[in-house]
């Protein structure tokens, strides 16, 4: 076996940087150097900024960088000196081609495989840790068996992550399981007994799964869409609940009680988002359909309609209560990441209905404490396979606050898209006050449950419990 002492991470993002960095810190005599073509991220990895945000990331860095933990830009060398390669590099959805907008683009992979068969010598272990389609580890097989020396050997393994953003840190150090998938060879087996004994320094060995390849890398993919699929689940039901009278977190508590379903994502929300579910779920899709399985294409690609009628209906909601029209209209949008605790904001749900609401004509200002404006300007100017946004009349009418009070004066409108701390401690926010805020005059909308509008406007003379600085009206998720 393999005795794993050094490691090379290519790929300093939301999995490579988080991932070896608890490795570093819970392997201290392993040396773990993340690498990344971007000057400019692995600056900010050796800087007291961090590229990302992540509860606990900070304190873990800081306790192992510069001892076991390096970050460089110097791919080749890190490659030549590992025992162990981790390929954490992004898989896009393919936005042109064969496949566009539901394949993978897998050139960074592939990018990846060919560096690594070019500047290697002696045994690697290859793994596979970004999100990958099934049997994308035969490729990076087929790419070193054509191009690589007779110096060089190599094992390739699949070991997904099952990270949530907002909560990597913990789930790193306290996994649900560990997968690991690998060829059935005695070769095989013995790259995956090496990367065993690195998670064994702190992971259960009952809580590390050993399969072949294959099977770790559909994992993954079903994993996510089981999750994905469960979002858009309880959101499908909450449009019933709107129109029934029923409350979604009612049923969702009620249903939630039962040990065979769990009260895991069932909180109906504005729509998933961040860089894996719609991406898996559409790679998911792909795959039905090149292997010939058009009904189960179809099953999982309910998942994600669904989730864009929940953006679509929420937007069309807020437009439908400002008398059908937007146009010149402020509206404050609290949160931009698609969870609290993250700055990501890749497939974020407030991008979407950002961008419905700009093509209304409304002038959005939007605060959220983890995104910097540059990114939110990035993403709602970014062309999308099917249109292109003009950068000018974004600039226009789009508005980055730091104050969420700020946001929020004199709007026509206040529309609440993620909970992060700083908003959700609001207090005029609380679910609990919705009455005393229709008293003074508010119109309160929220997912899933109707809010009684029959209670006449009653001017109150202590507004201790309200903040001063009051809307005119307030869409609440």
């Amino acid at each position: 076996m393999v005795e794993v002492r050094k490691i090379c991470c290519i790929g300093a993002g939301y999995v490579g940087g988080p991932t070896c960095s608890v490795i570093a810190q819970m392997c201290p005599e392993v040396t773990v150097t993340v690498v990344d073509v971007n000057e400019d991220r692995i600056r900010a990895w050796n800087s007291d900024s961090l590229p990302i945000f992540e509860p606990g990331l900070q304190e873990v860095v800081d306790s192992c960088r510069g001892v076991n933990l390096f970050f460089s830009t110097d791919i080749d060398e890190a490659i030549k000196n590992a025992d162990l390669v981790f390929i954490s590099v992004n898989t896009p959805t393919k936005t042109f081609g064969i496949g566009k907008g539901r394949a993978a683009d897998l050139k960074y992979i592939e990018a990846c495989a060919r560096r690594i068969a070019d500047v290697s010598i002696g045994c690697k272990i290859v793994v596979e840790k970004s999100t990958v389609p099934v049997r994308a580890a035969e490729s990076i097989r087929r790419i070193f068996n054509a191009n690589t020396k007779s110096s060089f050997n190599f094992q390739v393994l699949s070991n997904p992550e099952f990270l949530a953003e907002g909560t990597a840190i913990t789930d790193l150090k306290n996994p649900d399981r560990v997968l690991i998938g690998g060829d059935e060879t005695p070769e095989g087996q013995h790259a995956i007994e090496a990367l065993r004994s690195i998670y064994e320094h702190w992971v259960p060995k009952s809580k590390i799964i050993t399969t072949n390849t294959w099977s770790s890398e559909l994992s993954k993919l079903a994993a996510n869409a089981f999750l994905a699929q469960r979002i858009s689940s309880i959101n499908s039901i909450s449009a019933l609940c709107e129109v029934t009278g029923a409350d979604v977190e009612e049923v969702a508590h009620a249903i939630g009680t039962d040990q065979r379903i769990g009260s895991c994502f069932l909180k109906a929300s504005v729509g998933f988002g961040g860089s894996c579910f719609q991406k898996d779920v559409l790679n998911l899709v792909y795959l039905c359909e090149v292997l010939n399985l058009p009904e189960v294409a179809r099953y999982w690609q309910q998942v994600i309609e669904i989730n864009d009628y929940q953006r679509k209906r929420f937007s069309s909601r807020i437009i439908s209560c400002l008398f059908n029209t937007v146009t010149d209209k402020k509206i404050a949008l609290l949160g931009f990441a698609f969870k609290k605790d993250t700055g990501d904001t890749r497939e974020s749900s407030s991008i979407y209905i950002s961008r419905y609401l700009l093509e209304e004509g409304a002038c959005l200002h939007i605060y959220d404490p983890k995104v910097k404006a540059q990114q939110i300007m990035h993403d709602l100017t970014q062309p999308t396979p099917s249109e292109r946004h003009d950068p000018a009349t974004v600039s226009r009418l789009v508005t980055i606050v730091t104050d969420p009070y700020k946001a929020c004066e004199n709007a026509h409108a206040i529309v609440i898209c993620t909970d992060h701390s700083s908003i959700t401690d609001i207090k005029w926010i609380l679910d609990s006050l919705h009455d005393q805020l229709q008293h003074i005059g508010f119109q309160v909308e929220t997912i899933g449950k109707r809010v009684n509008q029959r209670i006449h406007f009653t001017a109150i003379e202590d507004k201790s419990e309200i903040d001063q600085q009051q809307p005119l009206k307030k869409i609440k998720l």
